[in-house]
Order: C-alpha cells, then sequence, then structure tokens
C-alpha cells in the first residue's frame, strides 16, 4: 500500500476510535443522552430555594421569606372535557378573563405544551386552601409554591431592593440558572448579592407515563439535586440609626450618610424622599412600582437614591480638600496668608465672604470664601502659561481621596460625580472665544474667570460630588490621608464578607503632616465657628458647614462631622436640598445621629423634633410650579367640581334658611301690630 494511503487510513482509524469511545462513555457513564431521548417520559421539576435573610449589624431581621402560591397551566394536560364555567368559580374569574389568560400564555416567548405555565399569581393561603382539595379534577392546573419576600420594617426600601419576574434580558445574561416566572434581585442590596441570597434550586427527574401522570422518580433519585437555601447576609448598617435618619428626611430632598472611618463599614445610607419596601411585595406590586417610578411631581423621585446617586456641588465642605491639595502641591502652608478683607476681589469680580486676612485655621473656622479662592487660583497659576497642568495635577489628588471616581463599592447604583481636567476647560475656553468671534487658534493658557473655574475651590464651580463620595474624603481626612471603600455587607452566613475590595487600605496623594492643622481647623467650627451651636457636652466633634448655591432656588444645607475628635468612631454627612444655611438644617441631622451611635442615647431631643417637624415641600413646590411656567407648561389648577356643587349646595341651603327666617320675622312682626 501506498504510505500516503497508509497514513491516511492510519489517521482514519484513530478518528473512528476516538469517535466510539466517546460514545461509548456518554451512553454508558453518563445520562445525558438517556435523559435526551426519554424527554417525553422523563420530566424537570425545580425547587426553588428560600432566599437568605437579610438582618442589620445589630441582629434586626430586615427581610425574611414567606410563602406565595401561584396557579401553573399545562397545555398538554388539558382534557377535551375542561368544565371551564365551575373552574372559573373555583378561581373567582370570569371565562372572559379565563380565555384572556390562556390566549396571554400561548403568545409568550418560551411558552410550550409540555412547560408548565404561571396561570394566576399572588394567592392567599385562604385561596389555597379552598382550591386544593378540588384542583385534582382539573389536571392541567396545579399548586405552585414560591417564596415571597416578606419586609420587616418599613423605610429603607431604595437601600434594601426588591425582587420581581426575570425579564428576557436577564435570562439570557444566565440562562444555567434563570427560568421564566424565576425571581430575581431588581434593586438594592437584593440585587447587588443576588447570587449570595438566592441560592440554587434543587433538581428533581420525575417519569412520566404517556398521559404524563407522575410514575416516580427516575433512576432512584439518584440523579437528583438538592436544594441549597440561600445565604443569610448581614449588612454594615445600624437600622436604629438608619430609621432616625429616614425619619429626619420626611417632606426633605436630600440623604444622611454615616461610615465607621475604621473599616469603611456604612451605618447609614439614608434617602428622602423614602420607599416602604412593603410596597414591593403583594397583588398590586406591579401598580406601586410603576407608581413610584411615574412620581417626579415636585422632583420627588422616590426610586432615585440620593445618597449613592445624587451629586451636588459640595459648598464649603470642600475647602478642607482644596487646602489639602494646596499645601501638597507646594503652594501654601498653614501660616499663608491671602490678601482678604471683607470678600473677595479679584480681576472686577467681588465674592462675599467671612474673615480677614488669616491663616488657614480661622479661614477654616469661619468658612472664608475669599481664602480658598486665592488657594485654587494657586493652583491653577503653579505652571504659568499652562493651567491645565495645574488643574491636573490637583484632579489627580481629588481622584485619590475617591472624589469624581466610582468608588467601586457592593451598592448597586452609584454615580460618578465630576471633578473637572483641564482639558475640560480648554474645550470651553474654546468655546467661549469662538463665541465672542476671537480669532484665536491657541487654547492652551485659558482664563480662570471666564472658564468659571476660579470657584471650584470652594465647591462651587463644576465640582460634583455624591454624598457617599463626600462621608468617604471625610473619613480619609479623619484617618490622616487613608480609607478603606465604603460598604454596605458586614458577612455572609456569619463570616466576614470576602470581597477583597473591603480589605484594602487605600492612601491618599496627601503628607500625614498636612491633615493636622486641617482637623484644627474643623476644631475650631465647632468650638467658636459655624457651627458652634451643635456643640455637645457629651463628645467631641469635628466639622464642617456647607451652604452650597444652586441656580433652582434656595441654598443647599450641607454638613459633615468626624466624632469623637481624638479617636473618630463616625463620621456623618448630611444634604438638605434647597433649605438654607449648613448649620441650620443639614448640621443638626449630623449630630444627632453622631450622638445616638457614641452615647446611645437621643440627649438633644429638640434638634431631633426639629428636624422630624419640619418641611421643604413648600419650597419645593415653589420651583416647580416656576420650572413649569418657564416652559409654558404649568396650568392654574381647576376648582373641584364636586367641592364647588358642595359649596353652592350649601349656600343655596342658607339662603333657603335666611329667606324661611326673614319670612318668619315679618308674620311674628305682621301679628305684633294687629294686636
Amino acid at each position: 500500500m501506498n504510505p500516503r494511503h497508509l497514513k491516511i487510513l492510519s489517521i482514519l482509524i484513530i478518528i473512528a476510535v476516538i469517535f466510539i469511545a466517546r460514545l461509548s462513555y456518554l451512553q454508558l457513564f453518563t445520562d445525558r443522552y438517556a435523559l435526551n431521548a426519554a424527554n417525553t417520559s422523563i420530566k424537570t421539576e425545580y425547587v426553588i430555594p428560600q432566599r437568605g435573610v437579610i438582618f442589620d449589624r445589630n441582629g434586626k431581621i430586615l427581610v425574611g421569606n414567606q410563602p406565595a402560591y401561584e396557579i401553573s397551566f399545562t397545555q398538554a394536560l388539558m382534557k377535551p372535557d375542561f368544565d371551564t364555567a365551575a373552574f372559573c368559580n373555583l378561581m373567582k374569574i370570569t371565562e372572559k378573563d379565563f380565555i384572556s389568560r390562556i390566549n396571554k400564555i400561548k403568545t409568550e416567548k418560551y411558552y410550550s405544551k409540555l412547560t408548565p405555565m404561571t396561570f394566576l399569581k399572588d394567592l392567599s393561603r385562604e385561596d389555597i386552601a379552598r382550591i386544593q382539595e378540588i384542583i385534582f379534577k382539573y389536571p392541567a392546573f396545579s399548586i405552585v409554591q414560591r417564596p415571597q419576600r416578606q419586609y420587616e420594617v418599613s423605610t429603607s426600601g431604595n437601600l434594601l431592593g426588591y425582587t420581581s419576574e426575570v425579564n428576557d434580558r436577564e435570562i439570557k445574561k444566565d440562562s444555567t440558572y434563570y427560568l421564566p416566572g424565576d425571581l430575581i434581585g431588581k434593586a438594592g442590596v437584593e440585587k447587588s448579592y443576588e447570587k449570595e441570597l438566592r441560592g440554587i434550586k434543587g433538581i428533581k427527574y420525575i417519569q412520566k407515563d404517556i398521559k404524563l401522570r407522575s410514575v416516580g422518580p427516575y433512576k432512584n433519585g439518584t440523579l437528583d439535586r438538592d436544594v441549597v437555601t440561600g445565604k443569610d447576609i448581614t449588612l454594615t448598617i445600624d437600622y436604629d440609626l438608619q430609621r432616625m435618619a429616614e425619619e429626619m428626611l420626611v417632606n426633605k430632598h436630600g440623604a444622611i450618610v454615616a461610615l465607621d472611618p475604621n473599616n469603611g463599614e456604612v451605618l447609614v445610607a439614608a434617602t428622602g424622599p423614602d420607599i416602604d419596601p412593603n410596597l414591593f411585595t403583594g397583588p398590586n406590586k406591579s401598580k406601586n412600582l410603576y407608581a413610584l417610578s411615574k412620581d417626579t411631581i415636585y422632583e420627588n423621585k422616590p426610586t432615585f437614591d440620593r445618597s449613592l446617586q445624587a451629586a451636588y456641588p459640595p459648598g464649603s465642605t470642600f475647602k478642607l480638600l482644596t487646602a489639602l491639595a494646596a499645601m501638597q502641591m507646594g503652594l501654601m502652608d498653614e501660616k499663608t496668608i491671602f490678601p482678604c478683607g471683607g470678600g473677595f476681589y479679584y480681576k472686577g469680580k467681588r465674592i462675599k465672604g467671612h474673615g480677614g486676612a488669616d491663616p488657614l485655621i480661622p479661614s477654616i473656622q469661619v468658612s472664608s470664601n475669599c481664602f480658598f479662592t486665592y488657594a485654587f487660583i494657586k493652583i491653577i497659576k503653579k505652571y504659568p502659561g499652562n493651567p491645565s497642568r495645574g488643574v491636573d495635577e490637583w484632579k489627580k489628588i481629588m481622584s485619590s481621596f475617591g472624589v469624581g471616581e466610582f468608588l467601586n463599592n457592593d451598592f448597586a447604583v452609584g454615580a460618578k460625580g465630576r471633578i473637572p481636567s483641564g482639558d475640560f476647560y480648554e474645550r470651553r475656553f474654546k468655546a467661549i472665544m469662538k463665541a465672542s468671534g476671537s480669532k484665536r487658534q491657541d487654547f492652551k493658557d485659558w482664563d480662570e474667570m471666564s472658564t468659571g473655574a476660579i470657584y471650584n475651590g470652594m465647591g462651587q464651580g463644576d465640582v460634583l460630588v455624591t454624598p457617599i463620595q463626600l462621608a468617604n474624603y471625610v473619613a480619609a481626612i479623619a484617618n490622616k490621608g487613608w480609607y478603606y471603600t465604603p460598604h454596605i455587607v458586614k458577612s455572609i452566613d456569619g463570616k466576614p464578607n470576602p470581597d477583597p475590595r473591603f480589605k484594602k487600605k487605600h492612601q491618599t496623594l496627601v503628607d500625614k503632616k498636612h491633615f493636622d492643622p486641617v482637623l484644627k481647623g474643623m476644631e475650631a467650627v465647632v468650638l467658636a465657628g459655624t457651627a458652634r451651636g451643635l456643640k455637645s457636652n457629651d463628645f467631641t466633634q469635628l466639622a464642617k458647614t456647607g451652604t452650597a448655591q444652586v441656580p433652582q432656588g434656595k441654598d443647599n444645607s450641607i454638613f459633615v462631622l468626624i466624632a469623637p475628635a481624638d479617636k473618630p468612631k463616625i463620621v456623618v454627612v448630611a444634604v438638605m436640598e434647597h433649605a438654607g444655611f449648613g448649620a441650620t438644617w443639614a448640621g443638626p441631622a449630623s449630630t444627632v445621629i453622631a450622638e445616638k451611635y457614641i452615647t446611645g442615647d437621643l440627649k438633644r431631643e429638640h434638634l431631633y423634633k426639629k428636624m422630624v417637624t419640619s418641611s421643604f415641600m413648600p419650597e419645593y413646590k415653589r420651583q416647580w410650579i416656576a420650572d413649569l411656567k418657564r416652559k409654558g407648561l404649568y396650568k392654574e389648577p381647576k376648582p373641584d367640581s364636586l367641592k364647588l356643587k358642595k359649596i353652592q349646595d350649601s349656600l343655596n341651603q342658607a339662603k333657603k334658611k335666611k329667606e324661611a327666617l326673614q319670612k318668619k320675622l315679618q308674620s311674628e312682626s305682621s301679628k305684633t301690630k294687629k294686636q
């Protein structure tokens, strides 16, 4: 035989041997093809696991489980003599509704005559007790028990999140686990820790006869897989503090965030308005979710978590970072004095402010706009003729504090905020020059006044931070230059959260020595500065007030706090939209949270009562109406016709009574005259 032919033959024989060996293995040692061949007689049933329970850091149950019941429908088991009227009477639905539901099931993407499909959801235990004695008469329908979430609290809906049925995108993303009708975490902790909470489905292979009646387990259940309950999760949240924060945010837009600077554990992540998580369960769940998503009147947006997603101008609280960056860049020290006297004057621009020509610590104490604006001008002008280089160096320092960056934490949502770059201002300056008709070609040496960059030093301008970022950079200041990434899960099934992201100590780009004067300035703020009215006799505090101007109307009230001063245990920040001065509103909210956490008691109850009884809704309403008027969309509300009718009826009745009384008086007067 030709050697070439022999070689080809040998290759073919080897391939054939491999093919036969593989086929033998699949048939003799696995059940893959046996199951496929018996597909018409062996059916897979899934056992849905209980989701893990969610606790707060003190062991309080926040989210548990309760049984929920459904009725499933399998077209292949439908009998020709099916009694529609009797079945509808049993289910308490109309025949029209029955037909509509069946037709809808048949149009679903994953419909199969052999696959049980959801017919009716959210049945009560009473319904099931009534149905289960009779449903055997209708083999095409069966009762399915599917665990449903039970919320043990009435606040923190955004934080906890909710579960709902998987959609096509979610099935495609994890098609090896999810099937139509399965539940998945859609928001909050339920979403970010879905894989831990969901558990592992159990699988049972059931032998069926030709009429799809169960005969028994396939291979005596040796191929079945046991169900694995979801893992319990313990949050870092202290729910007592969380509830207090939510109560202080009633009738307000804003956020309160508190964390432990020693480990990055988030103690409070409250947003206003808040959501009652119980709206996420029960038969009206879909309607409630839709209503919440559409609630935009007065810019309420309850599903928008302001503690994580809202990016605000940080106002004067940002002056702390301005000072640290300027010192790190070698542009000033704690003894530096700028020409401040009754305000800031520069290139014809005047900015009102407090204090005079003072060094750093008293400038923090009185929150001098002048001092920190001059400090930022020095940052911009560090490299003559190339302001972008100075701004980029500043931006790099800001990024090391987690500002203008995603924090890479375990929350389901978040926002990046904004720290502008040199390129940002070059592009803006170019647009300004072109709009003015300038023939200028080089935009590298841009102007800090016309671009608005000058305002960044005092936390206005183009700087935007989220409340969680605000808390994080204050924690880095408390630690004199380092922080752990803020996170919300403390332990999983009783074991410390294994995520390596939360074990890494992040170092900022600022030397440790620069933090001492900033911390002394924050101490002066409480002892004799803008927050002196919030001083406590029970614990020490370091703080900074912020009153951020916003174009919509009244200023945002912002406050940051570290306590105790010597060994910080908690950092608290609060943002109250359109409330006014930082020390007036955000300050009381912050110090109350710190007091409760450190002392275990609420000693200054008047501050707490002030917060829970106040409302900023009139200001939000005013802004809402003004905005609609600017857009030409505002319509004067029409009086309620029913109320008008009632008022008119009352007036008519009063008129009739008056006429009757007058006639009576005239009659009596006439009788008197005759007498």
